[in-house]
């Protein structure tokens, strides 16, 4: 199979390449634009197995003489701007990569009859959850997003149901939750803080540190949308999770545990606007229709992770250098902004 796999680069979609180069009868070719957050070397080890094209999907005549001279046969769809925070301060970049991008990939695809397409959201276009609840979204609760990084993917989420349903073209939606693990960029919370650990440096926690995910590892994440490609019912929607929640503080906790430090490197920074406070999703979807349950449980998950960027230094902090200026500029705007009250 003629397999088109968009921001094969990143973080999720890099673990999916790994899992997916294992099986021979995929003929994979990788899509990426290479933003400051995607890195081909996530995926040197596949190089053999794999065909990368340097390409934006929201340059639709790039696109489209790729789509003409591959003519693939089904596409998996990872790219995104993904980091809330960003959103916050640089709304009109989501807009375009998110939505427009998904535009040109869901055309093309109905245009050159491709098979499959699965489409890769997240759990934030529901919105939030009461922190007391036990309520968890469901593939049918109402997509309530809060932030501009998830309704630039509701607004994906709602072309993709447009497509299926105008055009007829073959679509899964997955939504998982949090993803954590190996080869993470140093903005996403678990990998920044073990880096400013490793500098001596104090990690920013929003509000309390008491916001509630279900952190999901990067491998369960990657074995689950393998498991959607092969056997997910066209028109469906999969919440994707472990069902594992834990609140910011804790995650943190766990961390600076397993680098032999204590709590005070917790600096508690006034809270980003919108802040959505617990996801939680259902996964009993996934479970009886595809037997898929995620296998990999937080404190082994994290543990992982942990040794793997102690063992990947270098690289965690080369990319960190990368960042530090804008998390300079992002914490600067936040206080502002609840100084003025939370305006703009």
């Amino acid at each position: 199979m003629r397999l088109l796999v968009t921001g094969g680069a990143g973080f999720i979609g890099s673990a999916f390449i790994r899992k997916a180069a294992e099986y021979d009868s995929l003929n994979i070719t990788v899509v990426d634009s290479l933003t400051y957050s995607g890195d081909r070397e996530r995926i040197d080890a596949e190089e053999d197995h794999v065909d990368f094209e340097q390409i934006d999907i929201t340059d639709y005549e790039a696109l489209e003489a790729l789509y003409s001279a591959l003519k693939p046969e089904a596409v998996v769809h990872f790219a995104a701007e993904t980091h809330v925070d960003r959103s916050i301060l640089h709304p009109e970049r989501f807009i375009t990569t998110n939505v427009l991008g998904t535009a040109n990939l869901l055309r093309l695809s109905l245009r050159h009859d491709v098979k499959k397409f699965i489409h890769i959201s997240t759990d934030e276009v529901y919105g939030e959850l009461p922190s007391k609840s036990k309520e968890k979204f469901t593939e049918e609760s109402p997509l309530l997003p809060n932030s501009p990084y998830s309704a630039s993917k509701a607004s994906a989420d709602m072309l993709v149901r447009a497509f299926m349903r105008t055009y007829g073209l073959n679509i899964v939606t997955v939504r998982p939750s949090n993803t954590y693990g190996p080869w993470q960029y140093p903005e996403k919370l678990i990998p920044l803080a073990i880096a400013n650990v490793m500098q001596n440096r104090k990690i920013p926690v929003y509000g309390q540190g008491e916001n509630i995910r279900t952190w999901l590892h990067v491998d369960d994440c990657a074995d689950a949308i393998f498991t959607i490609f092969e056997k997910g019912r066209g028109g469906e929607c999969y919440n994707v999770g472990s069902d594992e929640e834990i609140t910011n503080r804790e995650v943190l906790s766990s961390i600076l545990s397993l680098l032999g430090v204590g709590n005070e490197f917790m600096e508690f920074v006034a809270d980003r606007p919108g802040h959505d406070f617990r996801y939680a999703l259902n996964t009993k979807k996934v479970w009886k229709e595809l037997e898929w349950k995620a296998s990999i449980p937080f404190r082994d998950g994290i543990e992982r992770t942990v040794n793997w960027f102690q063992d990947h230094q270098f690289w965690l902090l080369e990319k960190k250098s990368l960042t530090d200026g804008f998390i300079r500029e992002l914490r600067a705007e936040f206080d502002r902004r609840a100084a003025a009250g939370g305006g703009l």
